[in-house]
């Protein structure tokens, strides 16, 4: 059983003071790792500081995984690549623009991507999680159908691209992610760096838990993962009738089962942003969850219920303080586990 990993998704704040006195609150409340965010924001105004926040990271004995920001658009911040390349805007299949998102199947995004890898090695970062890649699935149109994306379908699949979904459209979105995974993390493995994708649930994101197997043939992709969030909008009423417990254990689960069938490692995320006042204690029995799933890479979203951000919890502090008892309560679960294999190897129990 490999050792537990408990970690924290960090963003929002770029003074290193201030990070420097957060990344030691990370630590109190247990957790060994951070997940730090590297926008492009960061690349052009901030690659001094983000190497400082980097060591800073590592120094206090936290693993550093570095996050695409908003490079391709959401999830983060619009995409700034487009300022550069807007024929690479992201079009769905009626003619409208998704933005403000890219074409993933653009050559000129992929050797961009890789500028972004050189800079987040420049900066100390070895480990890249790539952040809910996905194509909208909608019930009347998809994406991508820019010309670039047409003409890829056309010749694959020798029909022309339709405007509703169907099952070679979303056939070709998969690839359309596989294959730009397929090139940059080629070439961040060529540097030495390892990497790590988490989808969203459902099958209106194109690539996710549904079909999360199919990033399993990326020969360096090293981890897979999932975020199984059981709201989105931090109103719990929308699931009086739905156990949190058992909705995250269940895709906790699938995301542990469709990884052991591809050899790959695993990330799986609790949310603990965006909770409605009261309902703070559901980020304890989510993780719980996650680990009774047999998870042992549990990463929380994110620092102190994501207070810098539209997305926060209506109560930060409370926000954060539960996720300390779940921190607390997993490492008790993990204690226990350990103590309990020992003495069973030894013929104590």
């Amino acid at each position: 059983m490999q050792p537990l990993k408990l970690g924290v998704a960090y963003h929002s704040n770029r003074t290193f003071k201030t990070v420097r006195a957060d990344l030691e609150d990370i630590v109190q409340h247990r957790f060994n790792t951070v997940i730090h965010m590297y926008s492009h924001n960061d690349w052009v105004r901030c690659p001094n500081v983000m190497k400082d926040i980097f060591a800073a990271t590592t120094d206090l004995g936290l693993d550093l995984w570095v996050d695409n920001w908003g490079l391709m658009g959401s999830p983060g911040d619009p995409s700034h690549f487009l300022s550069y390349h807007p024929e690479a805007a992201r079009m769905f299949s009626d003619g409208t623009r998704n933005a403000p998102r890219v074409c993933l199947n653009s050559p000129a995004f992929v050797e961009w991507t890789k500028e972004w890898i050189d800079q987040v090695y420049e900066a100390g970062g070895r480990k890249l999680f790539w952040d809910e890649p996905h194509l909208a699935n909608l019930e009347n149109k998809f994406a991508c159908a820019c010309p670039l994306c047409r003409s890829l379908f056309e010749a694959k699949y020798h029909r022309e691209m339709p405007v509703k979904p169907d099952a070679e459209t979303l056939e070709f979105q998969v690839w359309t992610v596989v294959n730009y995974f397929d090139q940059v993390t080629a070439y961040s493995n060529s540097l030495g760096m390892e990497n790590s994708v988490c989808v969203m649930l459902g099958g209106h994101h194109g690539i996710s838990l549904e079909n999360i197997e199919a990033l399993g043939q990326l020969k360096y992709m090293d981890n897979i993962g999932s975020d199984p969030y059981w709201s989105w909008s931090g109103k719990r009423e929308f699931w009086q009738d739905h156990d949190i417990y058992e909705y995250v254990y269940k895709n906790a689960l699938k995301n542990m089962e469709a990884c052991q069938k591809v050899g790959k490692d695993h990330n799986i995320w609790v949310k603990a942003y965006g909770l409605h006042a009261g309902t703070e204690r559901d980020t304890v029995y989510a993780a719980e969850a996650i680990y009774d799933a047999g998870a042992r890479n549990i990463f929380f979203w994110g620092y102190r219920g994501c207070d810098g951000n539209f997305y926060r919890s209506h109560n930060p502090e409370m926000n954060w303080v539960a996720v300390g008892d779940a921190t607390a309560r997993l490492w008790e679960k993990e204690r226990q586990r350990v103590v309990t294999e020992a003495r069973k190897n030894l013929g104590l129990e």
